[in-house]
């Protein structure tokens, strides 16, 4: 039981023997927790959010940009090569012959092998 006693006795010594902080130390850990509450506390700003963001946003997110994609590039593949029962739109527009005077009925291939 001395071993008890003792023990008691070391207990009892530690809880009226208190160590102190330096009041410089006491301050400067209650000014950086004040500091880490108020980081914590504070609102993060917002993000902003791009063009290409709103955007994507604005057609459906990528389902819809894909769905838009793959619209684009059926349009353009029927408007060149389309189908047999429809006009072909670039045929109508590039293939018409169109004869234009610039030099008032002039043969320009007779000017260009002209000597002299």
């Amino acid at each position: 039981m001395t071993d008890d006693t003792d023990l008691e006795q070391m207990f009892a010594a530690a809880r009226t023997q208190r160590d102190h902080l330096p009041d410089a130390l006491s301050a400067r850990m209650l000014a950086d927790a004040v500091q880490v509450q108020a980081e914590v506390l504070a609102p993060e700003p917002a993000a902003r959010v791009g063009l290409w963001s709103q955007l994507r946003a604005g057609l459906g997110g990528w389902s819809g940009l894909s769905g838009l994609a793959t619209a684009c590039a059926a349009g353009v593949w029927i408007g060149l090569a389309p189908p047999d029962f429809l006009p072909d739109p670039v045929g109508l527009v590039y293939q018409q012959e169109l004869e234009v005077d610039l030099i008032f009925g002039v043969d320009e291939t007779g000017i260009l092998t002209e000597d002299g």
